[in-house]
């Protein structure tokens, strides 16, 4: 009589533990949070600056100068993108009538913040402020666009230009809801798959419109999906991989063989302008270039020795440096 009792409460047990691998899962095959956050869009990046830092990939790369603006903005609020920036995401809007013809941009941060701080510098920029569940949203007047910001918790922050208000707004929504790995936009939960977890950046668009043609120039015939990843291995350096899904295997063969054509002449360009002794890091990155086709699929991938990227970091110019908010 005690095992028959027994069995129903064993049985339910059984399925709780089930039901939360599944769900442990299932999160970690989901995008990240910020991503899930994002709105509908044509393309998406990722990056996971904690893991780039932790790989030192730069090796401490040298101290650049920063402009005044942004300098100003170091000062007002304590925060410095390079030092505490922690996770971006970006949705990509192409070109179209809802965004009044030009291409826009929504992210969501995920960093080191002082929230009053940054409040305060908000609040003075802003040409007005807009209170939408419990939060305020700063509008800040940006090269003739209005750029909506929302500090969604205490390392939280969304950024938007897109024309239409309900766009930040979408995203405040899914910021209170329960996170899910079911959630995200509809681009994300149907290829995210395609992209390898260690992955430290990644990005996901379409090349089916107008927008996307003047955004991205490939020789594509016929639409598909982009998937791309940036991993790195201690031993081999970053490597990178891009897959397009075209749809269709004869649109796949005439792309790969379009692309092995371009890294023929790139490849053959570098060479000569390199001269007789190319530097060998520089040489082993473009050897390992490879495209090949896997169904309807054009798989593009190649290693970038971690000592290459070292160098062009420590030779960068000084005149690259950080912009300030907003450029």
């Amino acid at each position: 009589m005690r095992i028959k009792r027994a069995l129903p409460v064993l049985f339910g047990f059984l399925l709780f533990v089930a039901a939360v691998a599944a769900v442990v899962v299932l999160r970690k095959h989901a995008p990240p949070e910020p991503a899930r956050l994002l709105p509908g869009a044509d393309g998406f990046v990722y990056v996971d600056l904690k893991w780039m830092r932790r790989a030192d990939i730069a090796n401490n790369p040298p101290a650049v100068p920063h402009d005044p603006q942004y300098e100003q903005f170091i000062q007002a609020t304590g925060f410095q993108f390079e030092r505490d920036l922690q996770e971006a995401a970006f949705a990509i809007h192409y070109a179209s009538p809802q965004t009044g013809g030009e291409t826009r941009f929504s992210e969501v941060f995920v960093a080191k913040i002082d929230g009053d701080k940054l409040r305060t510098y908000l609040k003075k920029l802003a040409t007005s402020v807009d209170s939408y569940r419990s939060l305020n949203i700063y509008n800040l007047a940006l090269q003739g666009r209005t750029l909506r910001v929302a500090i969604l918790g205490v390392d939280t922050v969304a950024v938007s230009n897109h024309n239409d208000p309900a766009v930040i707004r979408g995203i405040i929504d899914r910021s209170r809801k329960l996170a899910s790995p079911f959630g995200g936009p509809a681009l994300l939960r149907q290829f995210y798959k395609h992209v390898p977890l260690t992955s430290l950046a990644w990005a996901i668009f379409r090349l089916d419109s107008a927008g996307a043609q003047k955004s991205v120039s490939l020789p594509l015939s016929s639409p598909a999906t982009v998937a791309a990843s940036v991993r790195y291995r201690p031993l081999l350096g970053v490597v990178f991989q891009a897959e397009a899904f075209t749809g269709n295997e004869q649109a796949a063969e005439q792309l790969t063989s379009q692309v092995n054509t371009f890294l023929a002449i790139f490849q053959s360009a570098e060479v000569s302008v390199a001269g007789q002794t190319p530097d060998p890091d520089i040489k082993k990155a473009l050897e390992s270039l490879k495209v090949e086709q896997k169904k309807d699929r054009t798989v593009l991938t190649a290693t970038v020795p971690a000592a290459l990227i070292r160098k062009m970091v420590a030779e960068a110019p000084a005149e690259v440096r950080p912009k300030s908010p907003g450029h």
